[in-house]
């Protein structure tokens, strides 16, 4: 083919046209995209300084969805990082309407340059290490979602937080708030989800909470409130969650919770106070996870409970003073998996439904006074340790009582670990999968004459039931002395019960090993924990709201505390309690309960111990006499002994010496 050779210039000339044509075009496309105005930019830069976050790209648009801004889903599910932009502006413009900066470890504070973003409507700042207060600046925009959980805020709530009307969703749970709740946030009237705990709040509720009609779920466990709890439930009717853990408040539970016909979820524990009968709850038809843990409750259990909560997933009735039976439940029709009734005054016989029912139900019936001949077959799912009454109550025939062949004056358990030796003591191993669990009773058998009893679940935490989640792994490397024995360590969500068997009557010192290696101690949302937890032995309440952070002082530390007991009926108890207070969600969700590294028990008159020590002491005197004997006779061979010695023999013995040098 042949070009001719006038027509190559106007080629030329075309394809630049249309090259030019192109690049304006996208010139034309480039600013038609939309974009986030400069003030808007500028605030960002102010907002980062603030927070002391670091990393944003100002040189990509933060609208544009860039992984800088807008991070994937592939980080820990507690990091978030990404803003949320709003395009749809006629002219192309964004406006930034979201922020989440979730899991960071920002260590400034709350940002007042957040005005600088008028458009926002939604901010999570959650699990990081803020300080400071909310900002008053923040009044004067129209945030629908504010959450500042678990960070180092403090002060009192600020009254103010109640012009923020367009509020729907207020967390500052896990944060070191203190002084009243303000009245001021009645006026929220929009709000549909308030959460107070973890803080040190105190004083009474304010009737005006009243006015949150809207509420569907409403959080204040582990503060210092005082009072009654508040009957005025009836204003709450749309709510689905209630949460009310060891929130300082007494009972008895008010009539008017009947009201809240949509609830899905009520967990009430730890009341202090009057207690009361069983409340009417057969409107919660919606119910599925139930708890009304040491509330003071007596009476009978309701026997309808399942009839007229069809749905119901979790039932915690334990540490009241319920009497009568179980109530019935039919498992081929009802959703229940786990149900806890542990520490009552039950009686009567264990149901035939909870005898036939599998692995894939967990029931704690610990504690509590049934006839032993209602005894079922063992199973690592079904809790019954001191659930009878009689003579076997301590232990129950699963498996079936073993007698004593000896008297043991010592036991030593590596709690949550392998077996390790420490000097002259060997500790047990407690490492085993079936010593673990949320209603589990693990007996001693006869190479072992000590056991376990592990009580409750481990609320808000998506798992199941999973000797891992109960036994803890250190952190970070342990620099303290004998370290083996503090790597591991038995966890528990309510109760847990150490028992040995077989033990010589007696007066006994107990050593209890512990340190932290969960909650750090670096400026990070992880050391924002607090573990609380309560310590019995042999019934006795011997350490109250016990912190091993704060005793220690410090985490990844040694914390030794020994205890004095008597053994009368040749068995101990030593049970670690959560009696609901401190933190749960810090630095990961289900982050609570007691935590024991190792144990020790020890007779204080061990018959063994002053036996070699009687022998050592024998041996020890008989060779000191012998050579005593030897040398003595020595010396007398010589003539160096005696009071009558002659000059003659050429003794350099003088005078009366009965021992000299020769």
């Amino acid at each position: 083919m042949v070009i001719q050779t006038h027509r190559v210039p106007t080629m030329i000339f075309i394809t630049f046209k249309t090259l030019v044509l192109l690049l304006c075009m996208g010139v034309i496309n480039v600013k038609a995209q939309s974009r986030l105005p400069a003030d808007e930019v500028e605030g960002l830069k102010q907002i980062a300084a603030e927070l002391g976050k670091r990393g944003w790209n100002f040189h990509v648009d933060p609208c544009s969805n860039d992984a800088n801004w807008t991070t994937p889903k592939l980080k820990p599910r507690t990091y978030k990082n990404s803003i949320k932009c709003n395009c749809v502006d006629p002219g192309g413009v964004c406006h930034v309407v979201g922020l989440f900066l979730t899991g960071q470890d920002l260590s400034g504070v709350l940002p007042t340059s957040l005005l600088k973003l008028p458009n926002i409507t939604m901010i999570d700042l959650s699990r990081n290490y803020l300080t400071g207060t909310i900002p008053s600046e923040w009044t004067s925009l129209k945030l629908e979602v504010l959450s500042t959980s678990v960070n180092k805020l403090s002060g009192r709530i600020p009254s103010y937080l109640g012009k923020i009307t367009t509020l729907k969703q207020l967390s500052v749970q896990n944060n070191r708030f203190f002084g009243t709740v303000p009245p001021e946030l009645g006026k929220l009237v929009n709000l549909e989800m308030l959460i107070l705990s973890a803080n040190f709040l105190t004083g009474d509720l304010p009737i005006d909470l009243t006015y949150l009609t809207n509420l569907t779920e409403l959080r204040i466990s582990s503060n210092n409130f005082t009072g009654r709890i508040p009957d005025f439930f009836s204003s709450w009717i749309n709510l689905q969650i209630l949460e009310i853990q060891a929130s300082g408040l007494a009972g008895p539970i008010p009539p008017s919770i009947s009201s809240l016909s949509n609830l899905t979820e009520l967990r009430i524990s730890d009341l202090l106070g009057e207690g009361s009968i069983f409340p009417n709850l057969t409107s919660m038809t919606k119910m599925k996870r139930l708890m009304l843990r040491s509330c003071n409750l007596s009476g009978q259990i309701p026997g309808d409970i399942s009839g007229s909560m069809p749905q119901l997933e979790t039932l915690d009735l334990s540490f009241n003073r319920l009497e009568g039976n179980v109530p019935e439940f039919d498992l081929e029709a009802a959703y229940l998996q786990r149900m806890f009734l542990t520490s009552n005054l039950l009686d009567g016989t264990i149901p035939d439904w909870i005898k036939q029912s599998d692995h894939h139900h967990e029931i704690d019936l610990s504690y509590n006074n049934f006839l032993e001949s209602s005894i079922p077959g063992c199973r690592e799912t079904l809790n019954l340790f001191e659930s009878f009454s009689g003579q076997n109550s301590s232990i129950g025939e699963c498996p079936k009582n073993l007698p004593c062949s000896k008297d043991w004056n010592s036991v030593h358990i590596n709690c949550g670990g392998k077996e390790v030796s420490i000097g002259n003591i060997n500790y047990e191993a407690d490492d085993q999968d079936q010593s673990a669990g949320a209603a589990n009773f693990n007996p001693v058998t006869r190479e072992k004459y000590w056991g376990i009893s592990s009580t409750g679940n481990f609320w808000d935490v998506n798992m199941m039931s999973s000797s891992i989640a109960y036994i803890a792994n250190n952190a970070s490397i342990l620099k303290m002395n004998s370290p083996e024995l503090y790597t591991s360590a038995r966890l528990s969500p309510l109760s847990l019960t150490y028992y040995a068997r077989c033990l010589a009557n007696g007066n006994y010192t107990i050593t209890l090993h512990f340190a932290e290696i969960i909650i750090r101690g670096n400026r990070s949302f992880c050391s924002l924990g607090r573990r609380i937890f309560d310590i019995y032995i042999q019934d006795k309440l011997e350490l109250k709201d016990f912190d091993i952070e704060n005793t220690a002082p410090g985490v990844d530390k040694a914390l030794v505390k020994k205890v004095k007991a008597v053994v009368s009926n040749k068995v101990l108890h030593i049970r670690f309690h959560w009696a609901g207070k401190g933190t749960t969600d810090a630095p990961t969700n289900g982050t609570y309960g007691p935590l024991i590294s190792a144990i020790s028990i020890e007779n204080d008159h061990n018959p063994g111990l002053d036996d070699v020590k009687t022998t050592i002491f024998i041996l020890t005197g008989a060779l000191v006499i012998s050579v005593l004997l030897f040398i003595l006779g020595i010396l007398w061979g010589k003539g160096c002994i005696g009071r009558r010695i002659s000059r003659e023999k050429g003794s350099t013995c003088k005078g009366d010496l009965s021992i000299c040098f020769c």
